[in-house]
């Protein structure tokens, strides 16, 4: 890592960057802590790669759900190690492959093959073991049952509630990630038609980061605005 908090991933070989290169014996023979200078003088400390770092370098295919929302509904539902987790549409595989790192399993659903490709490799890269990934289109049904929370990032999620009612346990909550309000607005209205979910709040979270240099002190220029609403359903 660069004093800049600039992050590079070592794999295998010399390490190549902007800032230089560093040779892969040099990497490979430093403890973590150790400061090691590229070929053009600069400074990088070598750091054990942790789950974030592996992370922030997945492969992606399609847009992600961001860090600040993924908090945002582990809070919110108590996801823990005890937790069986079914999310749909796995996309990249972020949320899935992030709920794997807390959750005791993780069922995962998407159709299209080539987003299925990318989701395996993620979490083989990261060395996940408790990911199940499906080929399938949930709108059709769901195979597991007693799930504990079950996130959606669906164009339509309100043709989910049917299945959800047999499939999530009592007392455990359904999340549904969507970027418009008249898809909010269907699934709240499905939710409140169909007995035994309550609907307990659909929330936004908007994260703005500061610059921090001496006395100038502000918010950054570009701030990461609206990304998603949550819509947060309990079963009861």
């Amino acid at each position: 890592m660069t004093d800049n908090g600039k992050l590079f991933l070592h794999k295998s070989g010399d390490m190549h960057t902007q800032y230089g290169f560093v040779k892969a014996e040099i990497i490979e023979n430093s403890k973590p802590g150790t400061v090691v200078k590229t070929n053009t003088g600069s400074e990088m400390t070598v750091l054990e790669a942790g789950f974030l770092d592996l992370y922030k370098k997945m492969k992606r295919g399609a847009q992600i759900i961001p860090l600040k929302d993924i908090g945002k509904i582990i809070a919110e539902t108590g996801m823990s190690k005890k937790s069986v987790v079914l999310d749909a549409g796995s996309g990249s595989g972020a949320v899935c492959c992030f709920a794997a790192n807390i959750a005791k399993k993780v069922y995962t659903y998407e159709i299209r093959d080539d987003f299925a490709g990318i989701v395996k490799k993620n979490i083989d890269f990261l060395g996940l073991k408790n990911v199940v990934m499906r080929k399938k289109d949930i709108y059709d049904g769901i195979s597991e049952k007693n799930i504990d929370i079950m996130i959606l990032d669906l164009p339509e999620p309100w043709k989910v509630i049917p299945h959800a009612l047999k499939a999530v346990k009592v007392g455990g909550y359904i999340v549904s990630y969507s970027p418009t309000i008249p898809q909010v607005s269907d699934f709240v209205e499905e939710v409140r038609r169909t007995k035994g979910f309550v609907h307990l709040k659909t929330t936004e979270t908007i994260e703005r980061e500061w610059d921090i240099e001496g006395r100038k002190i502000r918010p950054k220029s570009q701030p990461i605005g609206h990304s998603g609403f949550m819509s947060f359903v309990r079963r009861i």
